[in-house]
């Protein structure tokens, strides 16, 4: 948003501001220590319901022509969004922090300058629409008060108890911070733990208990337990809930729809940060594909240990360049983000996690597609490579799981081939052939397979027919980027593999879609098989068994 207009009105609108969130945006990027436990008040709690009513409020004051520009109020709360809105515009802005709504008392001028409570914005508007804007707002029960000006001199000047208490040039406290030129050097760990030779990794001696084990890992297991502590159904535009490769939101007034992803694999980060980012770009695209959408943008949240470590330094200086290539790739601009350095425990960092948002746009309900398989008889292929050299035991969950081991090189993902898969995928969803897609990504191409088979909620299972010069653990495990599994009805397998050789696209039928049972066979030798409702026991509740062991049998 930009403040412009001299003389302008600077309205807050949205919830009453508290102490939460005081130094939240410095918080995420500090080390975590024995005294963690003190920095709990800086993290605030947000409202959904509170902020659907602040959201609908700012559309209708927007789509009423009385708004000049606005902003949120995210990190650093009034000072961000007061300061970024002026220089944006080259303009000052003057605010008086009596008139703004607290719900705490006593609160200081830097208390209230730094609060990151939620559901808050900031609006200019014109002095004619002044009334209107705050009839808009007191409909939907929010606060909308003005409390400043838009003015001349390019200044953030801030008054309280009729003193001015902190005055400060817009651009310089928004644009010009201080660039930092830190030493970067490559890990020293990174060349032992690329050292790893797959053929030393053995398979499972027991593939039920492996499959079982898999199925309910953390990374794996369903995460109902999570998202179900939140109303993801709110206002009833969700079509395609979380638990899938992405979520699908009704435009409401529209017959289109958004479809929204998230991705990242901190272990692919870890042994190639700059692969390890281009791939969570792919991922993050080839979901929203998957959903039937096109991608259009992203945004990341970039979290690492200290930068002052020149291996830390080097880490996002490759995450960066990784994702820049990618999201050129894909013409999907990073629209915004943020970084949270220092990230350590008593000086143990995270891995190099840039989580990628990627937001696509589905055409009409029919293009809507599902992670979840749909019929028993359905035919299931591999959309992708699938043979040496495209996938990797090397930093797999099945080389974590069972070999405590984060080591190897992972696959690196074509950039060209991972077009030609989405590209191929689009076309073939929007001829109506696609029944269920499903992105390969974490466990490999069983555990992808049975994901589909459990999301399905219908009993289904599959039987995977396998042929290949690999071992069956590096086939069935082993983890690349740019597969999808699919499944179609025999009816249309033809012209699907029809498309896929006028796409030069990887395809190849790997089973069908069965009722209750699972089973695979690999070179002709049955080395699986088992209920589905065993592997259900074992995804479903996992986590909750993990995390509140008391309260589940």
């Amino acid at each position: 948003g930009r403040a412009t207009g001299l003389g302008n009105p600077v309205i807050y609108v949205g919830a009453k501001t508290g102490r939460d969130g005081i130094h939240g945006a410095t918080m995420a990027s500090e080390e975590f220590d024995d005294s963690s436990e003190e920095k709990r008040p800086t993290v605030q709690v947000g409202d959904p319901f509170l902020e659907k009513l602040l959201l609908e409020a700012c559309l209708e004051a927007m789509q009423s022509g009385c708004v000049v520009g606005i902003q949120d109020m995210g990190a650093a709360g009034l000072t961000c969004s007061t300061s970024e809105m002026g220089s944006r515009a080259g303009t000052g802005i003057e605010i008086e922090l009596d008139r703004v709504p607290q719900r705490e008392a006593g609160m200081t001028p830097y208390e209230i300058m730094l609060s990151e409570s939620q559901e808050r914005m900031l609006l200019v508007t014109e002095p004619r629409h002044e009334a209107r804007v705050r009839e808009i707002f007191a409909r939907y029960s929010l606060d909308a008060v003005t409390i400043g000006r838009v003015t001349g001199d390019g200044l953030l000047r801030v008054r309280s108890g009729g003193s001015v208490v902190a005055e400060i040039p817009n651009q310089a406290l928004a644009d010009e911070a201080p660039v930092y030129d830190r030493p970067a050097r490559e890990p020293a760990y990174l060349g032992s733990a690329r050292a790893l030779d797959e053929a030393s990794i053995p398979p499972p001696q027991d593939w039920r208990a492996a499959v079982l084990a898999l199925m309910a890992s953390p990374n794996l297991a369903r995460k109902k337990w999570i998202w179900e502590q939140y109303d993801h159904m709110v206002r009833t535009n969700t079509v395609v809930g979380p638990g899938g490769d992405a979520s699908v939101l009704r435009l409401k007034g529209t017959d289109r729809f958004l479809a929204l992803a998230t991705d990242c694999n901190p272990r692919l980060c870890y042994l190639d940060p700059a692969g390890g980012a281009r791939a969570a770009v792919a991922e993050a695209c080839r979901n929203v594909v998957c959903a039937g959408g096109v991608p259009l943008a992203a945004t990341n949240c970039l979290n690492f240990a200290s930068p002052e470590n020149p291996e830390t330094m080097w880490q996002f200086a490759q995450t960066i360049e990784g994702i820049r290539t990618a999201c050129d790739a894909f013409g999907t601009p990073i629209t915004g983000g943020n970084v949270s350095f220092y990230n350590e425990t008593r000086g143990v960092g995270v891995y190099p996690t840039p989580v990628i948002g990627m937001v696509g746009i589905v055409e009409s309900a029919a293009l809507v597609t599902r992670s979840a398989f749909r019929s028993e008889g359905d035919v299931v292929l591999l959309v992708g490579p699938s043979g040496p050299g495209t996938i990797a035991l090397g930093g797999s969950e099945y080389l974590e799981l069972f070999r405590g081991k984060v080591e190897g090189t992972p696959a690196a993902v074509d950039l060209e081939l991972e077009k030609r898969v989405q590209a191929f995928l689009t076309g073939a969803i929007r001829r109506g052939w696609i029944r269920s897609a499903h992105d390969c990504s974490e466990g490999g191409l069983l555990a992808t397979a049975l994901e589909s088979a459990l999301l399905s909620g219908a009993g289904l299972g599959v039987e995977l027919l396998l042929e290949g010069s690999m071992e069956p653990h590096r086939a069935l495990f082993g983890e690349g980027p740019s597969r999808v599994i699919v499944s179609v009805s025999s009816g249309t397998l033809g012209s699907v593999l029809e498309h896929a050789r006028a796409e030069t696209v990887p395809l190849a039928v790997c089973g069908r879609v069965t009722s209750g049972w699972v089973r695979v066979v690999y070179n002709g030798r049955e080395i699986l098989s088992m209920a589905v409702d065993e592997v259900f026991s074992a995804w479903d509740r996992s986590l909750e068994r993990r995390l509140h062991p008391a309260e589940v049998a």
